[in-house]
């Protein structure tokens, strides 16, 4: 997977959180990192699938997102 995965420690879900900006609402959780991240690209394959199916456009991966 080609985006960018934002990786973070939930205090409320007792878990790490594993986002992707560019696909509205691909979120996964783990106990671990590494578990959040590989659960997440689970996540961001099912999100483009479902994505194809309905005829709704995949982003572009646009690489390092930056934040200010």
């Amino acid at each position: 997977m080609r985006y960018e995965v934002i990786i973070y420690w939930s205090d409320e879900d007792r878990a790490f959180v594993a986002e992707v900006p560019e696909l509205p609402g691909c979120t996964a959780d783990g106990p671990t990192k590494a578990k959040a991240l590989v659960n997440v690209e689970k996540v961001a394959a099912e999100w483009m699938d479902t994505a194809r199916k309905i005829g709704r456009d995949i982003p572009t991966p646009r690489g390092r997102l930056l934040y200010a």
